[in-house]
């Protein structure tokens, strides 16, 4: 820590980490306004896909002066997301995140995208999540003030203002609505005569349709398939059963199309999506390249169903529940114990490979535990096909470098917000590593993919 005392102050909600007022700058309106004018504020690049670095740099200020970075946007619920940093100005009256220390705020310490990464929503237990993936990014507002700015609405004028674009889709990228035979959901594949790499993407109990990890996966050369299986268009609003005979459908449709290439497929997907990823890599042949993020290795709450094949599955525990202060609910022990061998998913009998993506900081389920007894499990039976990547620190919503941590959010038919867990710089990392290694797994194991940038 470089001041010799800091303060804590809790502002709506939110910690902020402040100097002591001897070690500020005041400087007079009169000045800063003169100041502004002086200013400059880059961002570096201006448009970007949303999992690229960005890298801020601020010049013509005062040495030694004291400012706040700050940046915010809306969602296209119209829920606002704002995150700052406090930074002092070097010899030369620049700030450059590349190497200035924040000295507090939502972060501290070196970190160039700690402004992007700790985005935290103006409301309590929203998540921030792209819905229009192909017709419109993220538009980020970055601004500096002068001085320690601890309002989140700022009422002077900042000293310089730009703003950066956050696209989910490469350039050329196109996106086909699906909707054939029971199939819901929408395929994008890259730009070029292919043929592409195929990924089937699921997301968890939020249902619906989620496409922003298709889109960045598809700007990478794969052709993806983000896929609904409830709480969407004509299909059940909720999910009572597993029926992998629909996974199957969805599987021959995306190796069908003239772009993808077989004979193999890849998932991915993350917590109730993860869990059915196994399932699909057990019983679909098609399936050789598999990515499970924070999802368990037994069936909890939807029994499964395959042409002959019925399995039974665990209930949850609604009285292991745990309620936290601030009404949040984890459900980390509210799934029965994970070394009960009924209702597990028999990944032995997989031929295709698999990856595990846990965080250690999960509050949703014991998602590391679940993967080392399936890893254990498949080594039994002579398998030698999982890889582990545990990550210290990191929640169960781990997502696309620069998305914020959701520590906490509302979820379908949930009657509290759900606690994911995770800690911020820790989670950042989590995320940053791990999208590379998913990456490099599928080129692995389905093919090298093209490659598209913004």
């Amino acid at each position: 820590m470089r001041f010799r005392s800091m303060k804590l102050l809790w502002h709506c909600s939110r910690y902020y980490l402040v100097p002591k007022a001897s070690h500020m700058i005041w400087t007079p309106k009169r000045y800063c306004q003169k100041l502004a004018n002086m200013v400059h504020l880059s961002v570096t690049p201006k448009t970007s896909l949303a999992d690229s670095s960005l890298w801020i740099c601020a010049s013509g200020l005062a040495p030694s002066q004291p400012v706040t970075l700050f940046a915010s946007l809306t969602d296209e619920k119209g829920v606002k997301f704002e995150a700052r940093a406090f930074y002092r100005a070097n010899s030369a009256g620049e700030v450059d995140v590349k190497q200035a220390p924040a000295l507090g705020g939502h972060y501290q310490g070196v970190w160039p995208m700690g402004l992007f990464c700790s985005l935290k929503p103006e409301k309590m237990f929203f998540r921030l999540l792209k819905r229009d993936v192909v017709g419109s990014p993220f538009d980020i507002q970055v601004s500096i003030f002068n001085s320690f700015v601890l309002l989140d609405s700022p009422t002077e004028a900042p000293l310089a203002t730009c703003t950066v674009e956050r696209w989910f889709v490469a350039p050329g990228v196109e996106r086909f609505q699906i909707r054939k035979g029971r199939v819901r959901g929408a395929l994008y594949v890259p730009p070029g005569p292919g043929p592409f790499p195929g990924v089937i993407d699921l997301f968890g109990g939020v249902g619906g349709l989620i496409e922003f990890r298709a889109g960045l996966l598809a700007s990478k050369g794969f052709a993806v398939l983000a896929l609904a299986y409830f709480g969407y268009d004509d299909l059940p609003q909720s999910i009572t059963e597993l029926d992998l005979e629909y996974f199957a459908e969805a599987s021959t449709m995306l190796l069908e199309h003239p772009k993808v290439r077989g004979p193999g497929l890849g998932v991915i997907g993350v917590s109730k999506g993860g869990e059915i990823a196994l399932a699909m890599a057990t019983f679909l042949e098609q399936i050789v390249a598999t990515v499970c993020i924070n999802g368990p290795t037994r069936l909890h709450g939807t029994p499964l169903r395959f042409h002959d094949v019925y399995m039974p599955a665990a209930p949850y525990c609604p009285e292991k529940f745990l309620v936290t202060e601030m009404g949040i609910l984890s459900n980390t022990y509210g799934a029965q114990d994970p070394e009960d061998e009924s209702c597990v998913i028999p990944l032995e009998k997989a031929q295709g490979h698999i990856l595990f993506v846990v965080g250690e900081a999960d509050a949703s389920l014991n998602s590391k535990l679940h993967a080392e007894l399936a890893i254990a499990r498949a080594r039994k039976y002579g398998k030698n096909n999982c890889i582990l990547l545990s990550y210290p620190g990191a929640g169960h919503l781990i997502e696309s470098p620069g998305s914020p941590l959701c520590f906490s959010s509302f979820m379908r038919n949930c009657y509290r917000p759900v606690q994911w867990g995770g800690k911020l710089e820790l989670h950042a990392k989590a995320q940053e590593h791990s999208w590379k290694e998913i990456q490099k797994f599928f080129e692995l194991h389905l093919g090298q993919s093209g490659s598209s940038n913004l």
